[in-house]
């Protein structure tokens, strides 16, 4: 495993984070036990992974909490998040406090190590700076909480424009953005703010469904030629990320988008979820080899710079 210093809070993280929420939760989606979870954790641990991104959305608290029994807490960093709003319901200060604790209780811990307010709309930023960030600040005085973060809303906000605002604000050490092979706006509008500002960053959905799939980069193109976005070729293309394949290049897509994602300047943590042991061993070798090969790196700037919101997809897309 490598590890990286995530931004101004100072932790030695792994370049590769758990992420417990996803179409997969831990393996909680299909069916899987807690404890099953918690074992995937461990496994995670094993691995190297010190990095554990989860949430009270996710339902899978607990199943960290199980796995955290049998580790030691100075050997993982935890971390979890509450809504601003939801379902059209503004969270209020005393529903942050109980959620707080709520998630230590289910974690079996006194402090998480970055606490995120959840996928935040540029038009809930004002609210959750004046109304939720000193509830955070006053957890964070207690001892519950030991760094900041926020999370944009990447299946709606492409532009990056909450975390664009937040980042002027001097009171976050971690953000955490989407970006991918077919996403790449962080690189203009966000990324650079975020390495002068030395903010910690935690990327999703370097994969997420679209790169796991081929058909659905084919689909996904095919909507953005007939829209003008990119070249008709790339719509007419069966397999128009082939180019990546080759023998000193990738030897899959998805193998492709991780190493694509993971070194981006501004980039410390790619998170990824997973619920199968193979899939996990997999995705941790992807994040771990080189760079593409810098030719290939810049046939992606040059055919997808432009585009955003491809991929962002809520929940799994079935393709016929």
């Amino acid at each position: 495993m490598r590890y990286t210093t995530l931004g101004k809070t100072g932790l030695r993280v792994s370049v590769a984070g758990l992420g417990c929420g996803g179409f997969s939760r831990l393996g909680l989606a299909a069916g899987k036990s807690e404890e099953e979870a918690a074992d995937l954790i461990r496994y995670a641990v094993d691995l190297g992974i010190n990095y554990i991104d989860t949430s009270p959305a996710y339902e899978t608290e607990a199943a960290v909490g199980k796995a955290l029994k049998t580790l030691a807490r100075d050997e993982v960093y935890v971390a979890t998040k509450v809504h601003v709003r939801r379902g059209g319901e503004w969270f209020t200060p005393d529903r942050v406090r109980t959620s707080i604790d709520n998630s230590l209780r289910l974690l079996g811990t006194d402090y998480v190590d970055v606490f995120q307010l959840h996928g935040v709309r540029a038009t809930e930023y004002d609210y959750a700076v004046e109304t939720l960030l000193p509830i955070l600040q006053a957890a964070q005085a207690a001892g519950k909480i030991r760094h900041l973060g926020i999370t944009e809303l990447p299946t709606e906000d492409f532009s990056h424009d909450m975390l664009s605002r937040a980042v002027q604000d001097d009171v976050w050490q971690v953000f955490m953005t989407a970006f991918h092979m077919m996403h790449q706006s962080a690189r203009q509008t966000l990324f650079p703010a975020m390495i002068e500002k030395n903010i910690g960053s935690l990327l999703m959905f370097a994969v997420r469904s679209i790169f796991a799939k081929p058909e659905r980069v084919a689909a996904a193109l095919k909507e953005a030629a007939a829209q003008g976005k990119v070249a008709a070729w790339l719509g007419e293309d069966k397999e128009p990320l082939g180019f990546l394949l080759h023998e000193e290049g990738a030897a899959t897509i998805t193998e492709a988008a991780y190493r694509f994602a993971m070194h981006e300047p501004g980039v410390d943590v790619v998170l990824f979820g997973t619920g199968d042991r193979e899939h996990l061993k997999a995705n941790v070798k992807s994040l771990l080899m080189p760079a593409l090969p810098s030719a290939d790196s810049a046939r992606l700037a040059e055919l997808f710079g432009s585009l955003i919101g491809v991929g962002m997809d809520a929940a799994p897309t079935q393709t016929k």
